[in-house]
């Protein structure tokens, strides 16, 4: 992956998504279980446990946090992990997609490296300040929760990022390019189409001069079959 500005346009734009998606989804709550509060709360004070500082905690960004956080940030940097690479490989049966048409959605799966941002929440009563992007990102059980190092300009950051759970029934393993593709473009939730998690995450990348050779392909992809179906 090369950090690196491009002047070509994205293929996937808004006004393609809206013509594909143009209804409203209705939210079904019995498409997937949620996590408890309580648990949400149980699972943040065991990862906290492993946290040596008191006043701040970093956040590893690669997916929709990275173009909305849900939290107060003291500070942000571009950062690159290794072991881990950016990937579609997560069933969202909610949200953005059914169990009908489920979407697919931004894991960490095994191997490779991942740039993205890290996020620097700061000062007292850090589970409170944290649990808002916790919850968000838990409650669905598709993520497991990892410490990593994040290397930035300013030197290396301990972080925690969100991994694929691949024992949960909702890791969707190696799909084709493809395959994610076809699902990607014809899924839709309650809060909006599977295709722009896609352009959100790509487009901000951008902003930030991070090339993704992978959300670029899969863009392109999912555009040229929005395309098709729009001609139909």
């Amino acid at each position: 992956m090369s950090a690196c500005k491009r002047n070509r346009e994205l293929a996937l734009t808004r006004a393609l998504i809206t013509r594909a998606h143009p209804n409203v989804i209705p939210d079904d709550p019995n498409a997937m279980r949620l996590r408890s509060e309580e648990e949400l709360k149980a699972g943040l004070d065991h990862v906290l446990k492993e946290h040596r500082a008191d006043d701040e905690f970093w956040l590893f960004a690669y997916g929709s946090l990275m173009w909305k956080p849900d939290i107060e940030i003291a500070e942000r940097r571009v950062a690159t992990i290794q072991g881990w690479h950016r990937r579609f490989c997560l069933w969202q049966w909610r949200f953005r997609g059914t169990r009908d048409c489920p979407g697919v959605m931004l894991a960490l799966d095994r191997g490779g490296s991942c740039v993205g941002i890290a996020y620097k929440v700061s000062g007292p009563d850090l589970p409170s300040k944290i649990m808002p992007v916790w919850r968000r990102e838990m409650r669905g059980n598709g993520y497991l929760a990892r410490w990593v190092s994040a290397i930035t300009a300013e030197g290396p950051v301990r972080a925690v990022t969100f991994v694929v759970n691949r024992a949960s029934e909702r890791y969707a393993g190696r799909l084709s390019d493809q395959e994610i593709a076809d699902q990607i473009a014809l899924a839709c939730g309650h809060i909006g189409p599977s295709a722009e998690y896609l352009l959100n995450t790509v487009a901000r990348c951008e902003e930030l001069g991070v090339h993704d050779p992978y959300l670029w392909r899969m863009q392109a992809l999912v555009a040229e079959r929005m395309n098709a179906v729009c001609q139909l």
